[in-house]
């Protein structure tokens, strides 16, 4: 709810801190209590219905999909995609029904749909108002129907863990109600939906509306043709997830926000006001606001456009008016559109611009639309003032200054609390991110929703905004490939037209590794035609294509405005420890992109593939700096843990150490984009048994692996850290072996066990760790203190913990709104009788709550855990634990209590207010 808040709260605001109004603001002004258009979350009042099982599933369906012989679960992540299968079939499909919903997003008129005649489904019971779905779930949006699980283990199960082994395939329903009044006659009711997993098909009172296949898009149906005022409307959604139609958990659900909108007869288009900034200096800018009006009314209209400009700051705009656009009048033909725009000169402005080298500043257009002196629509735009250069052999230039990509890819899931979007939740992973010296995200490989780019232009990250990871070719046999040819134009402008106004997107990422590489010229055409469609929606931001295959001299490398290379800069299955592995393989390319390519910028879109287990750590360890995960070599196929010593990647993967040597040795590079910033669910390469990921800097519970240090030192080397590893617990192990890393932002280390010196290292060009890998374990401490500049820096010291003796709590915020939405993320610690954490405990806890909250999930981080992130009970995984407590909509004071057989348990007050 919080834009609608931000909606209302800023208009009351506005229009009473006005400058010196015309008539035609005095107008406005007392129109303020009745606002034109409104939005309401659909968040409440919802009945969900999953099919047990596929084969008992309705046949409403949108289309035929190819049999499913196999979905290969842990095929090689750069395996080469292939060719979609030719499908033949007479089953009836609702196709021809859904496709004109794409019909504003289709340039061309000739190549938009029309719809047939009737209305399929329209005698489904579950399209009826009389429906009985008293026995349905009860559910709140936005909701995740599979996060809760059960996880699904085994060879054979029906969910492999490529998708994370959580039922998100299936066909499920929901449905609610909503009422108009006689006033609501005069307006046109749209329903706006920002995310559903994923082939959509909307009815309305037993009309089939329209929908849209991809689960990732935002779109809006227009219901005005269909909606009664003298009685409850009802609404029916079905979703039909497919089986294999993703390479990481998909999420399944109606999994982000779903709006209810009230818009006048002559309005502003979906996503219709554009501000864009050029001549773009601190002492002025230009401002260029574009609106896209429609009338849907019977006769021609005279109308003008009034727009003003007010700073944005804390989360409200701020007034006075700074400015206002001058007014701009046109006539509109009745059931037609026209585009308007005006110019603003703005003196000393704010500039947006990423932390910490400088500050995200916003500010909020207000543009109204007036007829023969009445305010009939009016909207709001929030934007950033900035200039950004994407310099070939410079890099990523904003405001003038270059900005080195330190950057992580986010797949769209929340970890424990799934696909369903929580800005809470999204907000702690970006803060997570900062603190590791993060500056740039890459959304792999879709849409995210629209309150992430919100958080990202608050916080001063810079975005590069992806789309699509396959185009005509697939990767699983039910993926995007299916509906590129129908939907890919429509999906492309809509994914634009909603995302072009945040100022932290620097650009339109419109392809990841797609099979299309290997295509040639035809490959290149459909690179081609995106690009071009990208171009007409924005010829602001350049566009990339990220390529894992292609090579300076293919055709589709020359198509996109830049280069976007996966893994090929530092080279793939090209260091010595890869060399007995088959696939891509590949020297570094940095170089060789940069001749074919002189004017165009590069940047490591995706690097790095390292994999591991917080806390877990095998020998011997390799005496290579980058070494492929295998079984006995880094992996253990008996835990399903992989070691955290941080130097075994994917077999395509590099490690830190490799990928920041690389990028240092060759500055012309803008920079990069590890891979990952978060593990996430689903793609648990090595070990397809688990459940999530091993590839991020911060595992699914948001703990820090060892790596995020080595990052950290390098990312910010004014920060003084360091940091060893592995724990010092290892009984058995003793006068063994057993080598210690740091990883330091100093230039120099000495280490010690139990006060013994094990010599004093000095970092060389292209190191990024010290090693000291003949240390023999002993019980006792060992003690890390690193110099830079020869004067001391940081001290380190970790040291042999007795057994778990007691729990401690933390929470990252203890005070929520009571919005049922916010949430405290708890930290359960495993602590020794001195108040250690015990670095190898993994003992069962439970949680209990009272008071206004409940909770959300419990999680360790742990990617073999199938325990459901819906338990309380949940064993701790190398002495951590999370506990993620929801507020309710009540106020009051919350307590949570964490208990665990033979430990002192542990208490934390929380207050919703």
């Amino acid at each position: 709810m919080k834009r609608l808040v931000w909606l209302a709260a800023g208009l009351q605001l506005i229009l009473g801190c006005s400058p010196s109004p015309s008539s035609d603001q005095s107008t406005a002004q007392t129109t303020a209590t009745a606002e034109p258009r409104s939005r309401v979350a659909l968040d409440q009042g919802w009945r969900f219905y999953k099919y047990p099982r596929a084969e008992q599933a309705d046949r409403l369906i949108y289309d035929v999909r190819p049999p499913l012989l196999d979905d290969e679960d842990g095929k090689a992540a750069d395996a080469e995609p292939t060719a979609a299968e030719a499908l033949h079939s007479n089953q009836p499909v609702l196709k021809a029904w859904v496709l004109p919903t794409a019909n504003a997003f289709i340039a061309n008129p000739a190549q938009q749909h029309q719809r047939p005649a009737g209305s399929p489904g329209s005698d489904f019971p579950f399209v009826q108002s009389n429906f009985d779905d008293s026995q349905w779930q009860q559910v709140r949006l936005p909701h995740d129907w599979a996060i809760a699980g059960p996880f699904l283990a085994g060879d054979d199960a029906a969910v492999g863990g490529g998708m994370g082994r959580l039922p998100s395939p299936g066909v499920a329903w929901y449905r609610n109600k909503f009422s108009l009044n006689e006033q609501d006659k005069q307006q046109r009711i749209y329903l706006e939906i920002d995310g559903a997993m994923s082939y959509a098909m909307v009815w309305l009172n037993g009309h089939l509306v329209g929908g849209w296949p991809y689960g990732y898009a935002s779109f809006e149906l227009d219901l005005t043709p269909y909606v009664r005022f003298d009685q409850p409307n009802q609404l029916a959604i079905r979703l039909d997830n497919p089986a294999a139609s993703s390479r990481w958990y998909p999420g399944g659900g109606l999994y982000r926000d779903v709006w209810l909108s009230k818009r006048p007869q002559l309005q502003f288009s979906q996503w219709g006001t554009l501000v864009q900034s050029s001549q773009v200096s601190t002492s002025s800018a230009r401002l260029t606001l574009q609106s896209n009006i429609e009338n849907h009314q019977t006769q021609s209209a005279e109308l003008t456009l009034k727009s003003r400009l007010y700073a944005w700051q804390d989360g409200q705009p701020l007034g006075p008016a700074l400015a206002q656009w001058p007014d701009v009048s046109s006539h509109i033909p009745a059931a037609g559109k026209v585009q308007l725009h005006t110019e603003l000169q703005l003196t000393n402005p704010k500039l947006w611009g990423p932390l910490p080298q400088q500050h995200p500043h916003l500010y909020l257009a207000v543009t109204e639309l007036w007829q023969q002196g009445k305010l009939v629509d009016r909207q709001q735009q929030r934007f950033g003032i900035r200039d950004v250069k994407l310099v070939s052999g410079q890099g990523v230039l904003v405001n003038g200054e270059k900005i080195y990509l330190q950057g992580v890819n986010q797949h769209h899931d929340l970890g424990a609390l799934g696909a369903a979007f929580n800005r809470r939740a999204a907000e702690r992973q970006l803060q997570l991110l900062r603190e590791l010296g993060v500056n740039a995200i890459r959304l792999a490989h879709n849409p995210a929703a629209p309150e992430l780019l919100d958080l990202t232009d608050e916080m001063g990250f810079l975005v590069v905004n992806e789309i699509f990871d396959v185009w005509q070719r697939k990767k699983t046999p039910h993926d995007f490939h299916l509906i590129f040819d129908d939907w890919s134009e429509a999906d492309l402008r809509a994914f634009i037209r909603r995302d072009r106004q945040h100022p932290s997107v620097i650009m339109w990422s419109l392809g990841n590794e797609v099979g299309e590489q290997y295509t040639g010229e035809a490959g290149a055409a459909v690179a081609q035609r995106l690009h071009d469609i990208a171009k007409q929606e924005d010829p602001t931001r350049p566009t990339a294509a990220s390529f894992n295959y292609a090579k300076p001299d293919m055709p589709i490398t020359a198509v996109m405005d830049s280069i976007s290379l996966n893994y090929q800069g530092e080279g793939i299955r090209n260091a010595p420890a890869y060399q007995h592995l088959q696939g891509i393989r590949t020297e570094p390319l940095y170089p060789a992109f940069a001749k074919a390519f002189p004017d165009k910028l590069i940047f490591s879109s995706e690097n790095a593939a390292a994999v591991s287990s917080r806390g877990e750590y095998q020998f011997p360890l390799t005496p290579h700096d980058s070494a492929p995960v295998a079984d006995g070599a880094g992996g253990d196929p008996a835990s399903l843990q992989v070691s955290s010593y941080e130097l075994y990647t994917a077999p395509f993967g590099s490690s830190a150490d490799k990928v920041l040597r690389s990028l240092a040795a060759h500055p012309e590079v803008a920079g990069g984009f590890v891979w990952s910033g978060w593990d996430y669910l689903g793609e648990p390469t090595p070990y397809y048994a688990a459940r999530s990921s091993y590839f991020g800097v911060i595992d699914l519970a948001g703990f820090k692996k060892d790596r995020f240090y080595l990052y950290q030192a390098a990312w910010r080397p004014e920060l003084p850290m360091v940091h060893l590893l592995p724990h010092w617990n290892w009984p058995g192990r003793e006068g063994e072996i057993t080598p210690v890393h740091a990883f330091t932002s100093g230039d120099e280390a000495e280490l010690f066990v139990n006060g013994q010196s094990q010599g004093r290292l000095k970092k060389q060009p292209g190191q990024y760790r010290l090693r000291w890998d003949k240390v023999r374990y002993q019980h006792g401490e060992v003690t890390v203190i690193a110099y830079k500049n020869g004067a001391k820096w940081a001290e380190q010291r970790i040291e042999t913990t007795g057994a778990p003796s007691q729990l401690q709590l933390e929470a990252d915020r203890t005070t929520l709104s009571a919005d049922g939405r916010d949430l405290s993320f708890i930290t359960i610690k495993l602590l020794d009788a001195q108040g250690r954490v015990v670095p190898t405990a993994k003992q069962a806890f439970e949680v209990h709550i009272s008071g206004p909250a409940e909770l959300a999930a419990t999680d360790n981080g742990d990617p073999a855990d199938l325990t459901s992130f819906a338990s309380a009970k949940r064993h701790s995984f190398n002495g951590l634990g999370l506990a993620i407590v929801r507020s309710s909509q009540q106020k009051g004071e919350i307590k949570v209590r964490v208990t665990a057989e033979g430990l002192v348990a542990a208490e934390i007050g929380l207050s919703s207010r």
